[in-house]
């Protein structure tokens, strides 16, 4: 028997509205603190329910998640995928960052170390070297970050750091512009997604360092 389509509700996520794909609803939701999103049987009840208060269809006991999030890719990582980090030592003021393919931990590119960054460029810059790694290969597999505040960053096109630029931070302030302008002229397909160290321990990128 054919299985039934779905179709899913976001209120509350990067993009809100009614998605007919459990992966196009989970780019919405994924790394996003409060979502609200639920699954409908079809489109009908799921366009009516957008419209209405979302409080309507949830109980204390769900307090608002769909548990369906537990049947796919937060159970458990997507290993077809790429794992990026950064790394930043505050003593010798050096960062650098890095990807990896998840499933091995092959290292695919690795960059730095640079002069007076942050731990936040890095890792913006490490996701993005990431869409352009896979941009240049012709491939849409997911990219893991355990940084918010880069996912942010990349959603936006804009690295909002409060890094001073300095002598020795030129260079990593250019790579800051060069991304920037690649994500504003390009496209890409890949869903980037929040790695969760509490349950999957830490992103096969890190740097070990801890």
């Amino acid at each position: 028997m054919k299985k039934k389509n779905k179709f899913y509700v976001v209120w509350k996520g990067y993009e809100t509205g009614v998605f007919t794909t459990w992966e196009e609803c989970f780019k919405q939701i994924n790394g996003f603190a409060g979502a609200l999103y639920k699954s409908f049987e079809n489109l009908t009840q799921a366009q009516k329910a957008y419209a209405e208060n979302p409080k309507k269809f949830f109980n204390k006991k769900n307090c608002g998640y769909q548990t369906e999030m537990l049947k796919s890719e937060t159970q458990r990582p997507v290993l077809e995928s790429i794992s990026v980090d950064a790394a930043c030592d505050m003593t010798k003021g050096i960062m650098e960052y890095q990807g990896v393919y998840t499933k091995t931990g092959k290292i695919l590119f690795k960059k730095g170390p640079y002069k007076d960054g942050t731990n936040n460029i890095g890792e913006f810059l490490a996701l993005v070297h990431g869409l352009a790694y896979c941009k240049k290969n012709n491939t849409s597999i997911p990219i893991y970050s355990d940084s918010a505040t880069a996912m942010a960053w990349v959603r936006k096109k804009k690295a909002a750091t409060k890094q001073a630029l300095t002598d020795n931070n030129e260079e990593l302030f250019e790579l800051i512009e060069r991304a920037e302008r690649w994500l504003h002229n390009n496209t890409w397909e890949n869903p980037i997604l929040k790695w969760r160290t509490d349950v999957w321990g830490e992103i096969p990128a890190d740097f070990g360092r801890k």
